[in-house]
Formats: structure tokens, sequence, C-alpha cells
């Protein structure tokens, strides 16, 4: 038993059950000489992950194009995504979902991390910067007993001459299989062998780049084959009975617009659709005839009104709509394949499904004198704003997530969400409590429409010089905004929106998105507003921390206080005996014990051998100025100032070495929570600060409050 490792997981089926039971159920487990799993694969589901390329809110069937005409004959552009639509009947529509970031490299940075763009380290436009090596989707659920794969686009790689040796390379992140386009710029040609029109590219398969086997290979055939291939390996493999996590990237419909070599492959699933065949050259079922040339027969022949006059002709679609419409149609045929593919696994109860895209439609095309424009299909919906714009366009997404028999059939999830919930999301269907790192919550409660959902923190920061476009379909108001610094803040049905902004004194447009989704009626200056734009400058303060790549006007405003009633001196503290992968946050789990105590401090009124333990209170600070605060501990740990994470000691963190973090903060009161991850027995906090240039010191008992209640 002595080099025994056990790992202790609290499910939720033990939340209710006794210390003692609890207890002696670890003790068994121990006699035994098992190995406690992080998870449980029995109960954990398998999950898919699809991402989309600069995919509308609109493109959708069920979200909006089915609402733009009856038939083509209508005369009113339309496209089609029949397996989509079906999806959502089978699952959960999310139409108030948005993404983290209005541009493809922050948005999946974002969504990886679990953490919003005040907090992630991929900001604005560093495409090919290396994702943070922290937690991921990927290494959370590889903690929980997951076999994890990713395939198609990455862009999260760091730029280094070292190919194939990227340090954040997938396999550094979390994924045990990789293949796909790794480079940011790679997903621009959808051809990868042959580049038709940016140039050849280079995909690999772990670290090996396997471009010259990959012959005609259009890419969303090529990822769909890769990610059908891998998953019935892997229930064919040693590993078939763990669950697995599969992040499916692709780079379409995203401007280069090229057209796969044939219709779709009949059936789909284990025996038909795509398949992949291995052979050098023709690596997959749909490598050969012409390359760039298929058009969807219900877009090859249609016509719309492009004047208005339902006297005079309609117009044939111009080349580049075909070609948009088929690349969507495309998406859709596949996701009806991999569907197929789990039933005919016996894993679709068992499989949460999610599909979305990274960000709003684009106004890009390589195609030679055939620019595009989201116009033609309203692929933005029936918002304002697109990809690379902080309005509703631009970051709300076409959202559908299917687990049958868990989530049930056709409905529709009202509650706003973010991209950033996706993490703790999966975390706690694994069976674990979301790291305290990841600014997002579960979203279980709103799926599954059983119990209460917290709600999400929408919050999204990004900068681009260009403008939103002047369609005459976008309200005036938003027609050629210079862009520049953005800010979006939602707060139940209202959004805060700052464009170009000059100054943390300048006010955000309000909107009620759920009246206005067109956010045509600023209502910043109606009276009852004032208190609401104050907590809207407030709360974008005190739910971020700069980046020195990233620097805003508002970067060194002092985080404002709050005001606090009934508190009394010292903190609330909470003991948790579960030893988890991370620093965990604690809204799910049941402490072992409570109390109250003068500081951050060890030394707890418990007899428990806690692994986790949690302060929480107010931190009175005495004057506007610079504060850094010190954290030493046995083990890892977090501290969040209001919302803001000031130290992260995680999994990098070593034992007896400080970890600091600064932020300016106003005189007065300052809610604060400190979390850490403990070992034996021999437990150690130390929390410390210093203004300005001073000497750090440990902070004073007299500084701590907390409520009375």
């Amino acid at each position: 038993m002595k080099n025994q490792k056990i790992k202790i997981v609290k499910f939720g089926f033990l939340k209710n059950l006794s210390l003692k039971i609890y207890t002696l159920f670890i003790i068994l487990i121990a006699i035994n000489g098992c190995y406690a799993q992080q998870g449980n694969s029995d109960s954990q589901p398998n999950i898919i992950f699809i991402l989309t390329d600069d995919l509308g809110y609109g493109d959708l069937g069920v979200l909006y194009q089915n609402e733009l005409a009856l038939d083509l004959s209508s005369g009113i552009p339309r496209q089609f995504t029949p397996h989509l639509d079906k999806m959502s009947k089978e699952g959960a529509l999310m139409p108030e979902h948005y993404s983290a970031a209005p541009v493809c490299a922050p948005s999946r940075a974002s969504l990886l991390l679990g953490r919003s763009q005040g907090h992630a380290n991929v900001r604005d436009n560093q495409f090919d910067k290396e994702l943070d090596s922290n937690i991921t989707i990927a290494s959370a659920l590889k903690e929980a007993g997951y076999a994890t794969a990713a395939i198609g686009k990455w862009g999260l790689q760091g730029r280094s001459d070292d190919k194939p040796n990227w340090p954040a390379h997938p396999l550094n992140r979390g994924f045990d299989y990789y293949l796909g386009y790794i480079r940011h710029g790679d997903g621009h040609e959808h051809y990868p062998k042959e580049g038709l029109y940016r140039g050849s590219k280079e995909v690999y398969e772990n670290r090996e780049n396997i471009t010259p086997d990959l012959d005609k290979c259009y890419t969303t055939d090529l990822w769909t084959a890769a990610t059908k291939r891998w998953i019935v390996n892997h229930k064919n493999s040693a590993d078939k009975d763990k669950p697995f996590f599969v992040y499916l990237a692709y780079d379409t419909p995203h401007a280069v617009l090229e057209l796969p070599t044939q219709a779709y492959p009949d059936g789909g699933g284990l025996n038909g659709g795509l398949q992949w065949t291995g052979k050098p050259g023709s690596m997959i079922n749909t490598a050969s005839g012409t390359i760039d040339s298929w058009i969807h027969p219900d877009y090859n022949n249609a016509t719309y009104d492009d004047d208005g006059n339902a006297t005079t002709s309609q117009k044939e679609w111009p080349n580049v709509y075909k070609r948009y419409a088929t690349d969507v149609r495309r998406i859709d045929s596949a996701v009806g394949d991999l569907l197929q593919l789990l039933k005919d696994l016996n894993i679709d109860e068992n499989t949460m499904v999610v599909f979305t895209s990274d960000n709003g439609p684009s106004v890009e095309s390589y195609l030679k004198d055939q620019p595009i424009e989201p116009t033609f299909f309203k692929s933005y919906g029936p918002f304002d704003g697109i990809k690379r714009d902080c309005w509703e366009g631009g970051l709300r997404m076409p959202t559908l997530t299917r687990w049958p028999g868990t989530i049930k059939k056709d409905i529709t999830v009202k509650t706003p969400s973010i991209s950033y919930d996706w993490l703790p999301t999966f975390v706690e269907i694994a069976g674990l409590p979301a790291p305290a790192l990841s600014d997002g919550v579960s979203l279980m409660p709103s799926l599954t429409q059983q119990g209460d959902q917290q709600p999400s923190a929408i919050y999204v920061e990004y900068f681009q010089n260009g403008k939103t476009p002047g369609f005459e379909e976008f309200s005036k108001n938003h027609r050629g905004r210079e862009r520049k610094q953005m800010q979006m803040l939602r707060m139940g049905d209202l959004v805060g929106v700052r464009y170009n902004i000059q100054s943390h004194k300048d006010d955000f447009e309000i909107y009620n998105v759920k009246d206005d989704p067109q956010q045509t009626n600023n209502l910043s200056s109606t009276p009852n507003m004032e208190a609401f734009q104050q907590q809207l400058k407030d709360r974008t303060l005190q739910m971020r921390m700069p980046n020195r790549t990233a620097v805003r006007p508002y970067d060194k405003e002092y985080v404002p206080a709050v005001n606090g009633d009934n508190l009394k001196k010292g903190l609330h503290w909470k003991a948790y005996e579960e030893n988890f992968p991370w620093v965990p946050q604690i809204t799910s789990l049941t402490p072992a014990a409570t109390g109250n105590s003068d500081i951050p401090s060890p030394e707890i009124d418990t007899e428990v051998d806690y692994k986790n333990l949690y302060f929480e209170g107010y931190l009175k600070v005495p004057e506007n100025d610079t504060y850094t605060f010190y954290l030493t501990s046995d083990n890892e740990g977090l501290l969040r100032i209001h919302d803001a994470v000031v130290i992260d000691a995680g999994n990098e963190y070593f034992a007896k070495t400080q970890k600091s973090g600064t932020i300016k903060l106003e005189g007065g009161l300052h809610p604060f929570r400190l979390y850490t991850k403990h070992g034996n027995r021999n437990k150690k906090i130390n929390l410390e600060w210093s203004k300005g240039t001073s000497t750090p010191e440990t902070i004073p008992a007299s500084a701590f409050y907390s409520s009375k209640t």
C-alpha cells in the first residue's frame, strides 16, 4: 500500500451521505488496494465539441434561415441545414450563447482555457501565440480519465522555428492525439496539398507532417473522416472503456470558400459517409474527382429576387454564394454523419455533442473578383455586426447541444451563456468540480432544466482598427463605426457596449437585446440607467486583469471599492477533505467544516485533515494605490479580488515559492476569495501585501471583514 496512489472525487451521489459513511467508503477503497480514478467511466459521457470557422448565427436553418422563406422560389436566398436542424430537435437550441471574442485566436483560447478575455493570455489579434501552459478542457478531462483528441484547426501553438516541437502543440496542452493544421494561416486553405488559392499548407498527425499523402483532401471531409476513424479506433482499443473527448475544429466556411470534389458519400456512420482509407494519395474516400468543383444541387441553379421587383426575372446566385452555402451544407452533412456513427457504435445516449462557431460571419473572400457580404443570406441573423464586431452579430453564436436521455428533446435554453462556460460544464459531467481559475459556470442546470443556473459572467474586450460595415440592413447608429478598443458586458437582458474607447469615463451604449436584438434603441440616456451605467463601468474593472501585450485605455484605473453593510472583523472559511487535481471552485461541494478566522491561516478550529481550504470576505484597502499581493503556501492557491484573478499559484506552482500579483485598488472594501490546496497536515498559508514600492508585510487582521450572516 505504500506506493498505492489514491485519488478521491466527490460524486453527486455522495453529497448526501454523512461524513462517517463517506469516510468509510474511502477506507474500503484503500483496504482493497483499489485505484480510484478521477471520475467514473460508467457514468461519464463521451464529449464531442464541434467548432466552425466564421459561421454566423443566421446561417442555421433552425435559427434564422427557415424564417427567411418557405422555399427557394420566394426569391429570398436561403440555405438549408437539415442535419443541424434535426440535431436541435433532438436536444437543446441555445440562441443566447456568445463567443468570448469576435475573432478566432482569442475566441479559441478563451474556450480552451475556460477563461474570459479579461484573463486569457491570447487576446486581440494574437494569432499563433502560445496558449497558456495551464488547465485546458483537454487536460482537465484527461485528469478525469478521458482519452482526448484534437482534430482540425489549432493556431495557438506559439511562434517557433522548432517545428514540429511548438511549445503549445496540442499534445502539450492535454490532448493524446492531434491531426490538423497547427498554424493559424494554414487554416486559410481548404486543400492543404494543392493550395489552390493560398498556397500549399501543412497537416500534422501528432508531430509528423502528412501533407504529401493528402492529394485532393478537402479539409471538412478530411477532419470528419479523421474524427470518425479516431472514435472507431478508440472503441476498438484496450482503452475502449475510457470516455473520450474530441475537439473537432473545422476551418470552413472561412474566406477561401473552396468546394468539395464530389457529393457527400451516401449513408453515414460506421459503414457509410466519409471514410478514412489510409492510402497515400487517396487518404479519404472523397480524394478523387476534380478538386474545387462540386456545388450542392440545391444551390447550383438557385435564383433570387435581386431588385425587389416581383415583375422582373430573378437572377442566378453569384458563384461566391453558391460556394458559401455548399461549404456550410458540407458541415451539416458531416454532423449528420458523426451522429449516425454514435448510433452505430451504440454510444449515442452516452455522448454529449456541442455545435457552435468561433465568431460571427465575415466579409473575407480570397476568390479573385468575387467579394462576399453576409447580407446575402443574412448570416448575422436578426442582429447587426459581423466578425470583429462586439455587436451581437459578431458575438452571438449558432449553438446546439445534444445528449439523448439527459438533455430533453426540442428545448430552448433561454439563459445567456458564453463559450468559457463549457470547461466547467464538461468537468462537472466528468465528475469533478470546476477549477477555481475558470471564469465560467456549469450550464448543466439550463441544459437539463434541473436545479438553479448560476448566471454566466458574459464579458468581451477586443481591439481592431477596422469599422463595422455600412450595410443598409444595419441600423444607422452602427454603420461605419470605428472599432478600435471595444468592450461588451451583458447583465440580464441588458448589454453594455463601448466602441473606440478613449477613456474609462466613456459611457456605454445600453441595449435590451431581448426586446431589441438589432440594438437600435440606445437606453443609456434614460434617467433610470444612470446607476446601471456606473455598474457597467465598475464591473469591467472588477472582472479582469491588465495584460501588457494588449494594452487598454482603462488599465491604469483603480478598481472601485464596494459598500459594506452589516460586517464584522475576520473571515469565513470552509474546509474540504477531498483531493482534486487543481484548486477547485467550491460552489458544487459540501464543506466538511466551516468557521471564522481573523486572517487567512491554516490554524483553523477543525480536526478535519482538509485538502482544500477556502476563505472569503472583504479586504479593507487604506487608500488608492497599486497593491502587490504575495501568496506562499505548501501547495497550490488562487486569489480573486472581486472577480479578477490576482494570483494563480496553479499547476506550475512549487511549494514554498512565493507567487505574486499586482492590482490597482481604490481605497475601501474589496470582496476577495482565497482558495488554497494542501497535502499533508503540515499546512502553510501566508498572504502578504505591499503598497507601491514598499516592503511586503503580512496583511493585518484589521484589514479583514466578513458578513455577519
